[in-house]
């Protein structure tokens, strides 16, 4: 029997393992995908966000300002890219003046720190291709980007490094009560635990739903999102929002931490909760309403589009507590936006909820630092060359949109709970997310993965599953 089994491997439940891997207690991860990241933290907006729009009080409001002040250490902590890049909301009219008021009200007192309404001539000053429409603007200079990839890996593999185990492709079916804990049902075997966290996600309801008799239910929110080359990557240089509506914040239009831009999302709720597929309206509505707060976006230069989905509860709030009627099992449900910015606080609740349940001791030796993936593409030359004559992998260019390295990709694969497909490879190393979308790269990953894991070529998925991408030779269709 393991002490914590947590149910989902997005951000907040690799937060929760990590933060729960500085104690004494043997932690088991269930995720029913191939990977960790597989869900709504591989798809949105990277952003980090101030805590302005959330309602006072609320624990999306004490969880985003607690995350965005973590978000800085952590980042250093695990070696990935964060940048506070701040953020506008526009105001259009002047009539909406006092809706930008009452959002600096809120911003005030949820903590949120350093934020001014602009006038329209220094928006402009800052942003010369915000909207001429513009009559002011509220500042968040605390706002900021990150790679949810870099970021929900990095928690994954520290949590790891840190004793806990993570079992893929294993799928929660049922969960049954104990006289002393609880027994998980899976498709791949079944688990037993003294505590459980449910972290899963759109799923979070289904799961609740299995041991509680207060039920909860979560609505899949479906968002298009269209991604722009490295070209137009200064178009903005901090996230542009419009004034947020009753379904959220709107289409945004922000820098990535990898110098693309980003625009999106909209917000249709779906009843599949597997529905990421990008629709020809969503992707209308992303373009044309994008272009209402910035001006001259240069949509020819779209590389790829693509669609994730938020928990949206119909509290409308987060849920991170003990079930009032089902001891022992811990929710982290509802995590729509700010999800990403709230990980690292959500985590350090979950983990605090745990200790005080479990009387959970800290371990004598917790290894809080991890060292991610060397780009050599981020060397100065001497660095570079240093770096190839000890191992000439990272000389050999495989994805040449990105200036990806054979190096990397094998250090990709072979590092903790390493990447098993084109995906995989993907999210830790950006191979296949430049401009021709893995059109060049993808034939030559394939096979690293296949000679780094031992497999045959027919075996390499995209995303693994049934997500095999070579079926036969030409011969075998002559």
């Amino acid at each position: 029997m393991y002490d914590i089994i947590i149910i989902g491997a997005g951000v907040s439940g690799a937060a929760a393992a990590r933060e729960l891997s500085r104690y004494e207690a043997d932690i088991c991860v269930l995720e029913k995908e191939e990977d960790v990241c597989c869900g709504t933290s591989k798809a949105n907006s990277a952003i980090v966000h101030a805590g302005y729009d959330a309602e006072t009080g609320s624990l999306k409001a004490q969880m985003n300002v607690r995350g965005n002040e973590l978000m800085g250490p952590l980042a250093r902590e695990l070696d990935i890219p964060f940048k506070r890049t701040g953020s506008l909301v526009l105001c259009l009219n002047e009539e909406d003046m006092p809706r930008l008021q009452a959002l600096y009200d809120r911003g005030v007192a949820n903590g949120v720190k350093d934020m001014r309404i602009l006038p329209r001539e220094e928006v402009l000053r800052m942003e010369p291709n915000v909207t001429d429409s513009v009559c002011a603007a509220l500042y968040a200079p605390t706002a900021g980007i990150i790679c949810p990839f870099e970021l929900n890996i990095a928690l994954a593999e520290n949590a790891c490094v840190n004793g806990v185990e993570f079992r893929f492709n294993t799928a929660v079916e049922d969960i049954v009560r104990l006289d002393e804990g609880y027994e998980i049902r899976t498709d791949n075997g079944t688990f037993t635990a003294r505590c459980v966290v449910n972290a899963a996600g759109v799923y979070a309801d289904r799961i609740h739903n299995m041991v509680s008799r207060n039920k909860i239910h979560i609505t899949a929110r479906r968002g298009d999102y269209c991604l722009l080359d490295k070209d137009a990557g200064r178009h903005v240089g901090m996230t542009i929002f419009a004034l947020p509506g009753k379904n959220g914040k709107g289409i945004l239009v922000t820098p990535t931490i990898h110098g693309n831009l980003l625009i999106g999302p909209t917000a249709v709720d779906v009843l599949d909760k597997e529905a990421v597929n990008t629709t020809a309206d969503g992707l209308r509505q992303v373009a044309e309403k994008a272009q209402l707060s910035v001006k001259n976006i240069p949509m020819k230069q779209v590389i790829t589009s693509f669609a994730g989905l938020r928990a949206h509860e119909d509290g409308d709030d987060f849920i991170i507590k003990e079930a009032d009627d089902a001891a022992g099992f811990i929710d982290c449900a509802g995590i729509e936006s700010p999800g990403l910015t709230s990980c690292p606080a959500i985590g350090e609740r979950v983990a605090q909820i745990l200790c005080d349940k479990m009387g959970l001791k800290k371990k004598e030796h917790f290894t809080a630092y991890r060292k991610g993936i060397v780009h050599p593409a981020q060397l100065d030359l001497d660095e570079r060359n240093a770096l190839i004559r000890e191992n000439p992998a990272y000389g050999s260019i495989v994805c040449r949109c990105e200036m990806i390295t054979e190096g990397e990709i094998i250090d990709a694969i072979r590092r903790p709970l390493g990447a098993k497909s084109l995906d995989g490879v993907k999210r830790r190393t950006r191979a296949g997310m430049g401009r021709c979308q893995s059109g060049f790269c993808s034939p030559t990953v394939m096979n690293i993965l296949a000679r780094e894991c031992g497999k045959s070529i027919y075996d390499i998925t995209k995303s693994g599953g049934g997500s095999r991408i070579v079926a036969g030779t030409n011969k075998d269709t002559l």
